[in-house]
């Protein structure tokens, strides 16, 4: 992997591959595939300025926010006969970053170092996907996204002042839910978690027989319930838990619900946040289903914002633990393992 420096963030300090480390090879999500439509949008990941546009065939481009001219945004510029153009001097680019057009000299032709930087771009789960490097890595599977039978809906984004790392240890923790989802999720009388397994994989970790009691474990829940969980993680900033109630606590036959987490580390310190949903219930309007989602992580928010520090420490003698925190222990050494330092302190 070269090392080049990035151009300048919106927080105003430059980026470099170096920094970002190995979490530059994976795909993260930036964007609702539904807000990107004819015009550019600029979005941020990892440090890096990002313009998003589609091209002729309506394929999702990323490149480097920064006209290779003299710098300006190019999202502030237009989509033209499939081409993007910058706003500052009307270049055109192509679809491949190449420039095609500089209207101030129009006999000219452009070499292939008149170029914009080009990233990867892909759409899946109704999101846009961006990988700033190549790499062998596969946007990160949600199963349930072929089931016929669940539902599937989008909550979020969420914009949280956190690192991406300290979003998904807190997705893995049960042992929270009796004091910050209180009602909800969890009881403080009834906060025993029992153990679990928990073995590594390729992706990540893979957590089984987890059981948490639960007075309201989802939007149709209709009385408290032992809720039995399944977490995996499946890429250095996504996981994806499946839950199943007792038979007897919820309005819908055979419920079972996964969701997924997509998390774009914006920065360092900063991250924005989309759940996935893939749910049995047919019926309800999704307003209802994301109000549910968004109670729970309204409450999780202000919780991970307090933490110090917000990037999560690899070290395991920089913060103490128990055995109810063997998923987040183990998911801390697979970011170890895996050289994903970008968020990790």
């Amino acid at each position: 992997m070269s090392v080049a420096i990035f151009s300048e963030a919106v927080s105003g300090t430059a980026t470099s591959l170096h920094d970002v480390g190995a979490a530059a090879a994976h795909w993260h999500p930036v964007l609702n595939s539904v807000a990107l439509g004819d015009a550019p949008q600029a979005v941020q990941l990892m440090g890096q300025a990002v313009v998003l546009w589609r091209d002729a065939q309506g394929q999702p481009r990323a490149w480097a926010d920064r006209c290779p001219h003299r710098g300006a945004r190019l999202s502030l510029g237009r989509v033209c006969e499939g081409q993007l153009e910058c706003a500052y001097h009307g270049w055109r680019f192509a679809d491949t970053g190449r420039c095609v057009h500089v209207p101030a000299d129009p006999e000219f032709v452009p070499p292939a170092s008149h170029s914009a930087q080009v990233f990867a771009a892909q759409e899946a789960y109704g999101l846009v996907w961006v990988r700033l490097v190549d790499g062998a890595h596969g946007v990160p599977l949600f199963a349930a996204e072929s089931d016929a039978g669940l539902r599937k809906v989008h909550c979020g984004p969420y914009d949280v002042a956190t690192s991406a790392p300290r979003i998904v240890e807190n997705f893995l923790d049960m042992a929270h839910f009796g004091f910050v989802h209180e009602g909800w999720l969890g009881e403080r009388g009834r906060s025993v978690i029992a153990d679990y397994t928990v073995q590594t994989t390729a992706t990540g970790l893979l957590a089984t027989n987890c059981r948490a009691w639960q007075p309201q474990s989802h939007a149709q829940a209709t009385q408290g319930a032992m809720v039995e969980y399944r977490y995996e993680v499946t890429a250095p900033y996504a996981a994806v838990l499946t839950k199943v109630p007792q038979a007897h606590a919820t309005a819908e036959a055979a419920w079972r619900e996964s969701i997924a987490l997509f998390i774009c580390p914006v920065t360092a310190e900063s991250s924005r946040v989309w759940f996935r949903l893939a749910v049995a219930d047919l019926d309800s309007p999704d307003a209802a289903l994301q109000a549910f989602q968004n109670t729970i992580f309204m409450q999780d928010q202000p919780v991970l914002e307090s933490q110090s520090p917000r990037r999560l420490p690899l070290d395991p003698r920089a913060e103490v633990h128990t055995v109810a925190d063997k998923a987040s222990a183990a998911y801390r050494r697979f970011l170890q393992s895996a050289a994903i330092t970008f968020g990790t302190c």
